[in-house]
């Protein structure tokens, strides 16, 4: 094996991790922000929707990644065309983080001093000005944190994707270091993916540093 396969797996796992955390985090924002607005102590407080939305998000989280996986195979083909690849596995690692940066959006939204959405109220804001104009611009130091945690967790949810055709890093150490015996393979590709997750915590923290400035 090449320096070659290395590189391209690594390609394949960056590929999968950023564009299925961007997606999970914009989808995710969407019920995060239904959460906060129809909450018991929310804006608009709605309990039928608020229960519905917690129960499904709470059904999404427990489900493990690979069970996930396997049973959207026919939503993955129909989106993509194919179960298999780099591009199938963008469609499973988005629906499984999704629900995950729904609740780290949902809990930093909810940490807002609630004295600073009085103040808006009563200068006559909107439910709509403050949940985007206020608590978003509040939240988003620790909404930046909860979005770090997000792409970490789908490093390693990339990983399990490769290991049954997902392609990247975990299709590698599959293919060569568990089926060929290359225990080396598997050593780099486990430094590999420690270096990621090192590099995205500290880019998180140095944003977040950032932010709170």
């Amino acid at each position: 094996m090449a320096i070659n396969d290395l590189v391209k797996a690594l390609m394949e796992t960056l590929l999968m991790v950023l564009t299925s955390t961007a997606f999970s985090v914009i989808l995710g924002f969407i019920p995060a922000i239904i959460l906060v607005l129809t909450a018991p102590e929310g804006l608009s407080p709605n309990k039928a929707v608020y229960k519905t939305l917690d129960f499904i998000i709470n059904i999404l989280r427990s489900l493990p990644f690979l069970i996930l996986m396997i049973a959207i195979i026919p939503f993955t083909k129909l989106i993509v065309g194919k179960s298999i690849g780099t591009n199938a596995a963008i469609v499973p690692l988005t629906i499984g983080a999704m629900p995950f940066a729904a609740r780290v959006i949902e809990g930093a939204l909810k940490e807002v001093d609630p004295g600073i959405i009085e103040a808006a109220k009563s200068f006559g804001a909107t439910n709509f000005q403050i949940i985007f104009k206020v608590m978003l611009k509040e939240a988003m130091p620790s909404i930046v944190l909860g979005i770090t945690l997000t792409l970490i967790n789908v490093v390693g949810y990339s990983a399990m994707a490769g290991a049954i055709g997902g392609g990247g890093l975990g299709d590698l150490a599959m293919r060569y270091g568990y089926h060929r015996f290359k225990v080396d393979i598997m050593i780099y590709t486990i430094i590999i993916l420690v270096v990621l997750v090192q590099i995205f915590q500290s880019i998180g923290n140095m944003i977040y540093k950032k932010l709170l400035k």
